[in-house]
């Protein structure tokens, strides 16, 4: 004889917790303990509170060692910000496309959070975290995340004529295609580095520009 039970028949949906709970206090895996941040640092990330609302959990990531933390910023803000022939969405276009390619979380909530914002076109952020090649993208566009693309997964097959011509062609000068590989070489690192210590992107970020 079949016992009666009291569990319903329908499936109970179960709550659970965020699957972004906890990345802006547990930032990484590694157990180092933070630095005293230098003057020029502490400027810093004030200077991120006031502009940005809160301090990018990478710059926190770097914090134990002040001067890989100080290096990084550098490098940074040099690739990212400093006058180019690229446009600064264009350089956040590629650290996105270089790090859809890698898979790398952390890089991008962040940076397709600033596509979002400097283009203004939520689904082109969106786009090209899943597989830019669906976007509609002009020719410069095109040949630029192609070149990054290559150069992050293939990087040996980089050739003058099908690589370097190329974006020549598309209208980027000798130095835009230093800065291209520039970019995607730096993002390809910081690629690497967040995933080796699963680095946690701010939850502000998974909101903005939307």
């Amino acid at each position: 004889m079949l016992k009666r039970t009291n569990k319903p028949t329908s499936t109970v949906r179960q709550r659970r917790r965020p699957a972004a709970a906890g990345d802006d206090d547990k930032i990484t895996a590694l157990k180092l303990r933070a630095a005293a941040l230098s003057p020029e640092m502490a400027a810093y990330f004030a200077k991120c509170e006031e502009k940005l609302g809160f301090v990018p959990n990478v710059l926190k990531a770097y914090a134990f060692d002040m001067a890989k933390l100080s290096a990084f910023v550098a490098m940074y803000n040099d690739l990212m910000l400093a006058p180019s022939g690229l446009s600064k969405l264009e350089r956040e276009m590629i650290a996105v496309a270089v790090s859809a390619q890698n898979r790398c979380y952390y890089c991008l909530v962040a940076h397709g959070a600033a596509v979002r914002q400097l283009s203004e076109d939520p689904p082109l952020g969106e786009l090209l975290v899943m597989n830019y090649r669906a976007a509609r993208l002009s020719k410069r566009e095109r040949a630029m995340l192609d070149f990054a693309v290559k150069l992050t997964a293939e990087p040996w097959l980089v050739e003058e004529e099908e690589d370097r011509t190329r974006l020549r062609r598309a209208g980027f000068s000798e130095r835009d295609i230093w800065d291209i590989a520039a970019v995607a070489g730096f993002f390809n690192m910081t690629n690497r580095v967040a995933s080796a210590t699963d680095m946690r992107p701010n939850s502000a970020y998974h909101g903005q520009a939307r």
